[in-house]
């Protein structure tokens, strides 16, 4: 009866009963089964057999359990997943989505690899619930159990085509199966190389080691560590897998010690753990049921993670080796937002792994980590970085880093090559010379001339300068100076902006290390630039400002050569405080700086006749130009002193100007002053510092200048230069309205009509005050000059204040004073003046006032044209004929309304063709196409007034007179003396 009950009540806790059956076998002396207990084991048996079947059935119709999803069903998931996301406005979701699989397109179907059209989208299944969707394949209506020579068509053979695609995919796919199998058969036999290796270890360790024999009984069963991992370990599987393994037979023993191992790296020594003993309560409980009750601590030591949890490391490489196991598996899992925190443990563990193909693969994962790191991320990135060098030595940095940085250096993302690139200047410092200098350069330079991304060239060029500044292999020069040039024709001005502020300052340091400046950097600049200027094909303006833009950046490492080699440097304190040396911000210099560059070295800048000669040769007309080598000058000379620029810089120009008094007096000219010397020196040198004697000088130079060139009837290009680039800045307006005061009063009427035409350089960037107080009064006197030639001058400069100004009662008064030059009678005959004035509407006319044009430019354009008709001097005839024409093209884009068009545009036009059809057939044609335009669309406003007024250019569009227009002035010029030459025919 006793017994009965002691059966019945564990039989009764169902899940119980196996162990209890298995540590109670039937024959055992302390229990016996009666018929009663034949019947209750026999329903037992049923129960259990039933519960397995109904789980089983239960398994099997639930297809998440019964099979494991498919690495090609995921990535069609994937596919629809993030389709749907997209469809749906979930767009920081769908970003999210495909950050956390950057191993799969998602903007292409065929990336997933399953070799089939495009399933419906994830709305179209949901809404089709279970019901089957129709394939998109064509179908094949096939027999089974029939020959294939007993069918009256062959339906096989009548689509042999579709049959082997539908072959070749079911192959394909089969083909990938196997490829993952065998991939997952290498692993497990991997794996089971590692447990057979692991059991022998166990096996000697236990016949080396018996275990205490007292300890036995206890169940806590700590099986020895295994040698692989080459540390210490706890292990609590032993006490739910008695008999996992053969190794782990023995009783289990109470006492947690480890093996009597010698740790031998210096970082791993750790003080051995002493014996835990556990109280045993005082029981008669049998072993086997006594583990059978722990077995419902539900602890999973099966599994990898279980695996690992169960092992508690006691050593420093213990903890590395489950680091290096564990981490592949956590970093996955990690938020992208989050994962810049892993890196330290990741950046430990490569240092301190004793496995080489571990680290490599823990680096690759660090370079890996973020798909698209930001600045923040790659920087942590680059920090963990440096710190892997300084501990591991370069020997480790060149074999495991470096390789990381080369497989992407063509990554697919540009913040992953931004990395690369960052990557090679933060490791410069703690690679091995011989890789600094080849590879890691080689490496930098590829990505220079071949990536596409500004942001990432930019920090190639960064980090190029951090090579430059280690690099010690004079061979490299010719590399780092064609790289330098590389850069400098960057289209990115983020990149060009680099190489001014980071390289060239590296690159100018070894080579003055080197002893280059001086004798080939600078030469070498100086050989470019002059095969620029000697180029026949026209001056390539983009690479004479590369060139001029390096040499500028070497200005500060040349004068650093200078006072490196100045004889005052032995007494220069360079431990103590030692004053600047030059404020370059007040313009003033120090006593220091006055006695240190009077004794200066000329031959530290022996370049400079040459430059002076450069700068003879460079286009004067070319705003560009100019402008470059005076900024260079400038900077020169700011950098070097004033007393330098006095003593040293200036001399040479002035040598080579030759300005005195007896060049003005003679009147014999002097060539150099109409080449790009005079406004070089006048905006780079005598700009250079600006105190009252300096302006004084820059104001008598100028005078000079204007003076020679008027005398001696010389263009006047290079003044007009020197006004441009002088009047950008409006801190010399008042200084260039003193010069061309000058002028004004002048007692030669050559010097006074110079002075009228600089005006109208100076007007576009004077403020409208100093017009009105400078510029106005000193043209009307020039007006009212008794010279007409100087009358004549001061007509462009009236024609640009009306185009700028807006004061009203200016314009007014220049109207009044162009009005008289019209309609004064003394004027009549004046066919230059009507020539100025012509050509000054044109230019004005489309960019002047409504009203203006409206009241003043059309009428009187239509009176100089009838006028013309009935010119005698059929030279006089041509001349006027041809601006008009000049002055009508432009003034054909304008807004012009019905009544203009009908009273003055119109009749203008009549009568400039009437001109022409004697002069020119050609200009004829185009004349007859406008003026048909103009008559046609007046006729439709008439009819239509809500078409509103059109343009002559605009009626133009879309017509067939419009290409005929466009063919006919691209044959013919507008300029006076091609028209001229095409005039002469019909004398």
């Amino acid at each position: 009866g006793s017994r009965w009950r002691t059966l019945h009540f564990y039989s009764s806790v169902s899940s119980l009963s196996p162990l209890f059956l298995r540590s109670f076998p039937l024959g055992s002396s302390t229990f016996l089964l009666g018929g009663g207990g034949v019947h209750l084991f026999c329903c037992f048996i049923f129960f259990l057999e039933s519960d397995t079947r109904e789980r089983s059935k239960n398994y099997n119709s639930n297809p998440e359990i019964q099979e494991p999803i498919r690495p090609l069903e995921k990535r069609a998931l994937n596919f629809l997943v993030n389709e749907y996301l997209l469809k749906n406005e979930y767009k920081l979701s769908a970003i999210t989505f495909s950050d956390e699989n950057d191993d799969q397109d998602f903007e292409l179907w065929d990336d997933v690899g399953l070799n089939i059209p495009k399933p419906p989208d994830l709305l179209q299944i949901y809404r089709n619930c279970g019901s089957a969707l129709p394939s998109p394949r064509d179908t094949v209506d096939v027999a089974v159990g029939v020959e294939s020579g007993e069918l009256t068509g062959n339906y096989i053979t009548q689509k042999p085509d579709l049959l082997q695609k539908q072959q070749m995919e079911v192959v394909e796919e089969l083909e990938y199966q196997i490829s993952l199998l065998n991939k997952e058969k290498q692993s497990l036999a991997d794996q089971i190389k590692k447990l057979q290796s692991e059991i022998q270890s166990l096996r000697r360790t236990v016949s080396t080691h018996p275990p205490d024999q007292s300890s036995e009984t206890h169940p806590s069963s700590i099986p020895p560590q295994s040698p692989h991992d080459n540390g210490q370990y706890l292990d609590v599987r032993g006490a739910s897998e008695p008999n996992s393994r053969p190794a782990e037979s023995n009783p289990p023993t109470q006492t947690v010690s480890p093996p009597p191992q010698t740790i031998t790296q210096p970082h791993a020594k750790l003080k051995s753990r002493e014996s835990v003993v556990f109280d045993q309560p005082n029981r008669k409980l049998s072993p086997a049921f006594q583990q059978a009750l722990l077995s419902f601590c539900k602890m999973s030591a099966d599994s990898r993670l279980g695996a690992e949890v169960s092992r508690i490391a006691d050593s420093e490489e213990s903890v590395m080796l489950m680091l290096g196991r564990c981490l592949p598996h956590i970093v996955p899992n990690v938020l992208l937002a989050k994962r810049e925190e892993l890196i330290p443990l990741i950046l430990c563990t490569a240092c301190l792994h004793p496995e080489p193909k571990e680290r490599d693969q823990l680096l690759h994962i660090l370079f890996n980590l973020i798909k698209r790191p930001d600045d923040e991320q790659r920087q942590m990135i680059l920090t963990g970085c440096v710190a892997f060098a300084r501990h591991v030595g370069p020997t480790r940095v060149e074999a495991e880093l470096l390789p990381q940085c080369w497989e992407q250096i063509n990554h697919k993302y540009p913040e992953r090559r931004l990395l690369v690139a960052e990557a090679c200047g933060a490791l410069a410092p703690y690679l091995p010379k011989e890789i600094r200098s080849s590879l890691v350069l080689s490496m930098l330079q590829q990505m220079l001339a071949e990536d596409k991304a500004d942001m990432v060239r930019e920090a190639v060029v960064k980090s190029l300068a951090i090579i430059m500044g280690y690099i010690n292999d004079p061979d490299k020069y010719p590399q780092g100076f064609e790289l330098m040039l590389l850069s400098l024709g960057d289209p990115s001005e983020r990149v060009v902006s680099a190489i001014h502020q980071v390289f060239i300052p590296a690159f100018a340091a070894w080579t003055i290390e080197l002893g280059n400046l001086q004798t080939t950097l600078i030469p070498s600049l100086l050989a470019r630039i002059e095969t620029l200027l000697k180029n026949e094909h026209g001056l390539d303006e983009h690479k004479l400002h590369m060139l001029l833009s390096a040499l500028q950046s070497l200005i500060p490492p040349l004068f650093s050569v200078v006072l490196q080699n100045a004889p005052f440097t032995h007494r220069v304190n360079l431990q103590g405080h030692t004053p600047p040396i030059e404020d370059t911000h007040t313009h003033t210099q120090t006593h220091t700086h006055t006695r240190a560059c009077a004794p200066l070295s000329f031959s530290a800048l022996s370049s400079l006749p040459q430059l002076i000669d450069i700068v003879g040769r460079v286009n004067v007309t070319s705003t560009t130009c100019v402008h470059e080598f005076s900024r260079f000058f400038w900077r020169l000379c700011r950098t070097f002193g004033k007393i330098f620029t006095n003593t040293k810089v200036k001399p040479q120009f002035q040598e080579i100007l030759r300005l005195s008094e007896e060049n003005v007096d003679a009147l014999t000219g002097n060539g150099i002053l109409t080449k790009a010397t005079v406004p070089i020196y006048a905006t780079g040198v005598l700009t250079s510092y600006n105190q009252e004697e300096d302006r004084k000088l820059l104001v008598g130079f100028l005078e000079d200048v204007m003076t020679t060139l008027s005398l001696s009837h010389a263009p006047l290009d290079s003044l007009k230069a020197s006004f441009v680039e002088l009047g950008a800045n409006p801190v010399y307006h008042e200084l260039l309205l003193t010069v061309l005061w000058y002028g004004v009063v002048h007692t030669s009427a050559l010097v006074r009509c110079t002075a009228a035409r600089m005006f109208e350089l100076l007007v576009k960037g004077v403020n409208e005050t100093l017009v009105a107080q400078r510029v106005v009064p000193a043209l009307i006197t020039l007006s009212s000059d008794p010279e007409i030639s100087v009358r004549i001058s001061t007509i462009p400069a009236f024609g640009t204040i009306m185009e700028t100004v807006t004061q009203k009662e200016l314009l007014e008064r220049v109207k009044m004073q162009l009005a008289s030059f019209l309609e004064d009678p003394q004027y009549q005959d004046q066919h230059s003046l009507h020539m100025e004035i012509i050509r000054t509407f044109g230019r004005v006319g489309p960019n002047a006032e409504p009203r203006f044009r409206d009241e003043f430019v059309l009428p009187h354009l239509h009176k100089l044209a009838l006028g013309n008709n009935v010119q005698p001097s059929e030279s006089k005839r041509i001349d006027i004929a041809t601006q008009l024409f000049e002055a009508y093209s432009a003034l054909s884009c304008c807004f012009i309304s019905e009544e203009l068009m009908v009273t003055h545009f119109l009749p203008g036009l009549r009568c400039l063709r009437a001109d022409m059809e004697q002069l020119s057939p050609e200009h004829e044609v185009i004349l007859s196409s406008m003026i048909k335009e103009g008559e046609t669309k007046v006729e439709n406003r008439g009819i239509g007034q809500a078409e509103g007024s059109v343009s002559i250019a605009a009626s133009l569009v879309g017509e067939d007179a419009k290409t005929k227009f466009l063919s006919k002035m691209g044959q013919l010029t507008t300029s006076g003396a091609m028209l001229a030459n095409v005039f002469q025919r019909k004398k």
